[in-house]
């Protein structure tokens, strides 16, 4: 487990100065609309899963929390001039999409974020959407919640894909996006399990669950990125207050390897 100096010295040096230079220039140039804002756990470790369709959520989301927030990216940003020192010190912890000990080091600062009481960004579909659907959530943050007891935050993000499309290198300016906080899933009940399959598939069908009441989007039952997790496909039946989960396909489960943030 990393030293929680170390990894504040290592990652997010620069967040408080971005924040405050970049929060008003969105908020000018786009009409962000903030929705379910009490849902968020005013203090304490929480881990914040958004759906992903754009290039832009990960900029767009943490300028309406009204916390702090840590990112995961791939590590391929390290790769170019451009990005190698500044999204890490914006907070971004680079991950291996490979997976393997630069995967497991990275869940390792991510654990270090939130045993510091603070919020943690994961995507869930491991990438960006490029057909704006929804697609099956990899089991990282799951994992992740069990070993921390952080609860899970879904969050639907709607509109950026309308701001930035796929493979836009500009944003289009003045227009709209809403970003919608769902109440936090408590893995309390789970936290003597955090290696059981069944459980981290199940903890992943609630999450998906609602991150697609949120958003609204059309669910599809495939992963977004290419690598899977042998797992059950079976999905659970139940969501988190104990109803049974609407007819139609339900949402899946996966790796952290294939968390990124693009």
């Amino acid at each position: 487990m990393p030293d929680g100096g170390t990894d504040e010295r290592q990652y997010g040096k620069l967040y408080p100065v971005a924040r405050a230079v970049l929060t008003p220039i969105f908020r000018t140039a786009w009409r962000i609309h903030l929705r379910g804002a009490e849902h968020l756990p005013a203090d304490g470790p929480a881990i914040i899963c958004p759906n992903h369709t754009s290039a832009i959520d990960s900029f767009l989301l943490p300028s309406v929390l009204p916390r702090r927030i840590t990112f995961v990216g791939k590590a391929e940003y390290l790769d170019s001039w451009k990005t190698r020192h500044l999204f890490p010190a914006l907070g971004m912890i680079p991950i291996d999409r490979s997976g393997g000990d630069a995967s497991r080091r990275a869940l390792d600062e991510a654990a270090g974020v939130l045993e510091r009481g603070e919020l943690f960004g994961i995507y869930p579909e491991g990438t960006r959407s490029r057909d704006g659907r929804l697609h099956k959530g990899h089991t990282g943050p799951a994992r992740l919640a069990l070993r921390t007891g952080a609860p899970l935050v879904p969050v639907g993000i709607v509109g950026t894909r309308d701001i930035q499309p796929p493979d836009s290198r500009v944003p289009r300016p003045f227009r709209a996006c809403e970003i919608r906080i769902g109440r936090p899933i408590e893995v309390g009940r789970y936290t003597d399990r955090p290696d059981d399959r069944l459980v981290l598939r199940q903890l992943t069908d609630e999450l998906m669950y609602e991150v697609r009441e949120l958003s609204g989007q059309e669910y599809v039952d495939e992963y977004a990125t290419r690598k899977h997790e042998a797992l059950p496909s079976q999905p659970a039946a139940v969501v988190p207050n104990g109803t049974t989960r609407p007819s139609g396909p339900a949402p899946a489960a996966g790796t952290l390897s294939g968390t990124t943030t693009t």
